[in-house]
């Protein structure tokens, strides 16, 4: 997919682009707990956009990386398109300097995601996951 075809509210997003520039980072806090978010520019031969970054995505990734974003969503604030990884995309850094590196870890769950653009936080629902250490059944019940 090229940016010259996205659209907003456009979901499930695959894209390869190089960051162009990043802004300083803004920390926000939300349902009493801090954050980061910035915005980058990336482009690709199509055209330019915005990539939202939170939290740990603003030390992955600097100008110049080649970037892939997976299952990416495309929000508008303003009147400008904005593209974000969300709740559920990646941000994977393929090429740092020019130099390929491995796959980066996903952004923890409970830490992507604060709103659909970087200035308009919107409330929502706290997640129900539950991050306990007890992945099945049997396992609590042996703890019993």
């Amino acid at each position: 997919m090229n940016i010259k075809e996205l659209k907003p509210k456009m979901g499930n997003v695959e894209i390869t682009a190089e960051v162009v520039s990043i802004e300083d980072a803004r920390t926000f806090n939300k349902f009493g707990k801090p954050g980061r978010v910035a915005n980058a520019t990336i482009k690709d031969e199509s055209g330019q956009i915005k990539l939202t970054l939170w939290n740990e995505q603003i030390d992955l990734v600097n100008d110049g990386d080649k970037i892939k974003i997976s299952n990416g969503y495309v929000s508008e604030w303003q009147g400008e398109m904005q593209l974000s990884t969300g709740r559920l995309g990646t941000l994977e850094v393929i090429t740092k300097s020019g130099k390929p590196v491995g796959k980066a870890a996903p952004t923890p769950k409970d830490e992507r995601g604060y709103g659909d653009s970087t200035d308009n936080f919107e409330e929502e629902e706290p997640s129900d996951d539950n991050d306990d250490e007890y992945t099945d059944e049997e396992s609590v019940e042996d703890e019993k």
